[in-house]
């Protein structure tokens, strides 16, 4: 009786084994769905620049105002007949 209990105790054992540990076992779903999980957040993050980058292509196209402020900006460009002035803190000694 103890031997077909055993039997039954090792069989219960080896079936349980790829629930848990195998290919399609819970460890690697709980993993696969982390991993699903980690990349919604990275899609959305992108998403969102998408949109951003989006709405910049858009207001170059359709406005001159987003063009000017771009020049004056990272170009350091000024109108005709306006006056730069560029104010630089003191040094801290």
């Amino acid at each position: 009786m103890r031997l077909l209990i055993l039997g039954i105790g090792l069989l219960l054992v080896l079936i349980q084994y790829p629930l848990w540990l195998g290919k399609g076992g819970w460890l690697r779903v709980w993993e696969l769905e982390r991993q699903l999980l980690v990349q919604a957040r990275e899609n959305e993050a992108l998403r969102a620049r998408n949109m951003r980058l989006a709405g910049e292509v858009q207001d170059l196209h359709e406005g001159t105002g987003a063009i000017e402020e771009r020049a004056r900006f990272e170009l350091g460009m000024v109108r005709a007949g306006e006056h730069f002035v560029q104010l630089v803190p003191p040094a801290s000694p």
